[in-house]
């Protein structure tokens, strides 16, 4: 029982030694001044509305079979096959060699792909 007494005059004493004397001659702190407002970007003026980084898609159709072709800059690295009969299929180049590597529909999903963004290019 005398430490249930003690642990609660700790609890309560403790606190209040903690607490440092504050001095008298402190001042407030001077307020901080608005930041400046900076003028917004006009629509249209950013990189995301940049028709090259959208990719464009060829689709053709070789019998009952459609064949989506993926291109960006030219290039092409994505093609989705829808067969007739069975599920659809993409062939994606990974690394941009030319060199198309099959995925099923679930594949895309299942397997983790980080983005490959073209940051620069020589």
């Amino acid at each position: 029982m005398r430490r249930i007494v003690l642990a609660l005059l700790l609890s309560v004493a403790l606190p209040a030694a903690a607490q440092s004397n504050q001095p008298k001659d402190l001042r407030p702190l001077p307020e901080v001044p608005e930041p400046p407002a900076l003028p917004l970007p006009s629509p249209g003026a950013g990189d995301e509305d940049d028709p090259s980084l959208e990719p464009q898609v060829t689709i053709t159709k070789r019998g009952e079979d459609k064949i989506e072709e993926y291109r960006i800059n030219g290039r092409l690295y994505m093609i989705k096959v829808t067969p007739r009969i069975g599920l659809p299929y993409y062939l994606i180049d990974n690394q941009g060699d030319g060199t198309f590597s099959s995925h099923s529909t679930g594949g895309l999903d299942q397997n983790v792909r980080p983005p490959m963004w073209v940051i620069h290019q020589f």
